[in-house]
Formats: C-alpha cells, structure tokens, sequence
C-alpha cells in the first residue's frame, strides 16, 4: 500500500474496486467494518488516526479516487501538512496524471477538453457536461480542462490541474472516448473501467510514480505488445 513517504507526506497505492473511505449508513454513521483505504492506512499505522482530523480528512487523507480508480493516494502526516496540501489541491497547481483504457476510437492522438461540469438532474450518479445554455443540471457549474494524449492504441494519457468528481470519464465520453466498462458514461461491458492515478506534478517534492496495476489488458508505457480489444 505504502509507495514512499517523507517528513510530511503518505504516498499510497489504492488498488481499484476499494473505496478511499467507509460508505455512509442511513443513519449517517460510517461503515467502519468495510474494507477502505481509510481502515487499512489506520491498521498499518495508528497514528494517523491520532490527530483530530478536519471532517472529510479523516487518516490525513487529502483526495478521493472512484472505486474502480487505481493508483496514487496522499495523506499528511500532520494538521499542518494537510493545510499545505489542502491549498496545493485547491490551488490548481498541480499537474495530476492518469492513465486510463478507452472503449471507443477517435481520429486524432492529441486534445484539450474545456467544458464546465455539474451534477445531473434526476441521478444522484452522474455528473453531465455543459452543452448549452439550456443542459439540465443541478447546482453550480464548475469549470473544468483535461488534456488527452493517446500512448497506444486504447491506452490514454489524461492530465489536469484541478478535478470535479467524474472529470476525465465524462470528459473522454464527451469526446467519443468511454472508458472501457465505464457503463455510467456509456462504455458498457463489465461494469467495471480502467482509470490509474499515475502521479502528481509541481508537488513539494518530485514524488512517486503508480505504475499501472498487473491485471490491466494490453500495453502499459514502456511495452509494445498489441492492446487487447
């Protein structure tokens, strides 16, 4: 689980189908029995649940990857990491890397997405693209830019510097380009996809790279085998 660390900082390694944290029971209270993330970091080391954790922090831990997201995972190691984090993250300065495999094919090998993003209206789910004026939604807009680069075949890079929940599968189906068993945002299949959080750029300190988990069909960077289809 436990990538590197340093004086202020926990680089994990989320495998996919774990949640980063426990599920919320109707009564609001947390699932603490459920395998997470959360519940492991704390098992392999008990002092991350020693300081009084800002709510949605809890263990130090300063994102959320999607169930089905592998990959780099940061927590602090202390209050006062987690408010540089924090301000990092909320920042736009930096530079978060993924790999993901697509289920559908485009013409070109290099675009940049800039379409704002809100939660659907009617399905609590998903979140939808602006289309127009008139796209249904609920809440605010939020803008939003991704960056896509083929490395072979299906095998996409995707880079942003900030991040609304879903924005690289809505922002690659947007574009012809589903995540493969994404089946929320139209690639089908299994139910499951294959998004990888690869590494954080412009961090404090050059920090650790995922390297995409074995069980991934296909080529991964570096090898030059065919992708399987």
């Amino acid at each position: 689980m436990l990538l590197a660390s340093d004086e202020d900082f926990l680089y994990l390694n989320k495998p996919a189908g774990l949640p980063v944290f426990p599920r919320r029971t109707k009564a609001g209270q947390d699932e603490r029995a459920v395998d997470c993330m959360l519940t492991r970091l704390v098992a392999a080391m008990p002092e991350q649940s020693v300081p009084s954790w800002p709510d949605g922090f809890d263990g130090g831990i300063l994102h959320r990857l999607d169930n089905w997201t592998s990959g780099l995972l940061v927590a602090a190691r202390s209050l006062d990491a987690l408010a540089v984090g924090r301000r990092l993250f909320g920042g736009g300065r930096l530079r978060k890397t993924y790999l993901f495999l697509s289920q559908g094919d485009v013409d070109w090998s290099e675009h940049t997405v800039d379409r704002p993003i809100a939660h659907a209206k009617g399905d609590r789910r998903k979140m939808v693209w602006q289309r127009g004026r008139k796209t249904p939604h609920r809440g605010a807009w939020r803008p939003a830019r991704t960056s896509f680069q083929r490395i072979e075949g299906a095998l996409w890079r995707a880079q942003m510097s900030e991040g609304v929940r879903h924005q690289i599968r809505l922002h690659a189906a947007s574009v012809g380009l589903p995540l493969q068993g994404d089946r929320l945002y139209g690639g089908g299949g299994e139910g499951r996809f294959y998004l990888h959080h690869e590494e954080l750029g412009a961090w404090p300190a050059e920090g650790p790279r995922a390297l995409l988990p074995s069980d991934w069909p296909g080529p991964r960077p570096g090898r030059p085998e065919a992708l399987d289809r």
